[in-house]
């Protein structure tokens, strides 16, 4: 396993490889850090800080600087890399501000995903179609188990579960199994609403045919 050494800012969410996320940065610590990503060109790492550690996250990339305040905040826009396992923390990193640590990488498995990625994007229309909201532009070419994993409605700890997972096929499976489970709900939950929606006003019923009824 690859190991390395990465500054530190720890969130309480979870990062995703592929996935573009947006922070403000205001702190004098993550400052000095933005400025070392730039001048530098280092990279960082977010580890999600849940039951009171820090296990793992995911190494990051600063792709753009938005905008600049007078203040020396900033808005940027940052990508995933890479899937970590934090070995050693450190509050500060040598003479610099920010936090450090020392990591692993998780080798990731290669393996065919084309069956369960069909089955994962049909749930997943299915389940944007019971939310009554456009599905998303779906490439199955592309697609991966972390492209939508933020917009399924996983809980925090299910969505560290599923960082930690280091086989695509796995984590497909893992949102194939939270899709079966919730779809059944949302649906039931989208019935009640339209009986309700009924109730009081007129409703036509077709009338029963007892021609062919007889008594016990």
């Amino acid at each position: 396993m690859t190991t390395a050494i990465l500054p530190m800012f720890p969130l309480e969410m979870v990062a995703f490889p592929g996935e573009p996320l947006n922070l403000h940065v205001f702190e004098d610590r993550y400052q000095q850090l933005l400025q070392d990503c730039e001048s530098g060109g280092i990279t960082f790492g977010i580890p999600t800080y849940i039951n009171n550690s820090l296990a793992y996250g995911t190494e990051m990339e600063v792709t753009q600087v938005v905008k600049r305040y007078p203040s020396g905040a900033a808005d940027i826009i940052c990508k995933g890399l890479r899937v970590f396992k934090l070995i050693n923390f450190y509050n500060t990193l040598g003479e610099r501000l920010y936090a450090g640590g020392e990591v692993t990488f998780i080798e990731e498995r290669q393996e065919s995903t084309s069956s369960l990625k069909i089955r994962f994007i049909t749930l997943l229309a299915d389940f944007y179609d019971e939310l009554d909201m456009k599905t998303p532009e779906i490439n199955e070419n592309t697609i991966r188990s972390f492209t939508f994993a933020h917009k399924m409605g996983l809980t925090l700890e299910q969505e560290y579960e599923l960082l930690k997972i280091s086989s695509e096929n796995n984590r497909l499976q893992y949102l194939i199994e939270h899709l079966e489970i919730a779809l059944p709900t949302l649906k039931s939950v989208n019935r009640t609403k339209r009986l309700i929606a009924l109730n009081g006003h007129f409703k036509n019923f077709d009338p029963l045919d007892f021609d062919d009824y007889t008594t016990q």
